[in-house]
């Protein structure tokens, strides 16, 4: 808490960001960066995130990348003038954070029927373990990237970590049945 009253997590860091129209690889690049730190856009050039550290360094380069395509950046510090935008703030992040999870829940889904349809086809090659082990890598690192950004912790998280978790258990069955296969032969 602030001496003020309001939790730390209820003020923002507003990003307006201002690039010239051509070439577009610029505003691209910076629309990536805010979007892979967990940023919310709430209006033309304009994004905002919680004001905690995390977002720090993401901000940092895409002021940078801003810079280098010949446009700018002003950080503004913003809090809901009205508990209602207060609310209506965090609901915005917090839809974002929903999204973010929800995808990735249908990646494990997607994890989970590849690893079935190898078993099923009887693949148990190093190559497609391998391979599978560095899918279930790349959840994890995605898993680790959302939940950072996760401030306020949406209820689709808890899902998540458990969905890993059957991704992980789904990946030692078949690691397990492909030593076994390749000690058989």
């Amino acid at each position: 808490m602030t001496t003020s009253g309001e939790h730390v997590t209820d003020r923002w860091v507003l990003l307006l960001v201002r690039l010239p129209k051509q070439p577009s690889r610029h505003r691209v690049a910076v629309w990536r960066e805010l979007r892979r730190v967990g940023a919310v856009s709430i209006g033309q050039g304009t994004w905002a995130v919680p004001d905690v550290p995390v977002f720090a360094e993401g901000l940092r380069r895409a002021t940078e990348l801003a810079g280098r395509g010949g446009g700018e950046t002003i950080e503004l510090r913003a809090a809901g003038r009205t508990p209602a935008d207060a609310e209506r703030f965090r609901a915005l992040f917090d839809a974002a954070r929903r999204d973010d999870w929800t995808e990735f829940l249908t990646d494990c889904g997607r994890y989970v029927e590849e690893i079935a349809k190898e078993i099923r086809t009887a693949k148990f090659t190093l190559a497609e373990l391998e391979e599978e082990e560095q899918s279930l890598e790349r959840l994890r690192r995605w898993h680790r990237d959302l939940q950072t950004r996760d401030v306020f912790g949406v209820p689709e998280a808890a899902e998540a970590t458990e969905r890993l978790r059957e991704c992980a258990a789904a990946y030692e069955d078949y690691a397990e049945r492909v030593i076994r296969a390749l000690h058989e032969a």
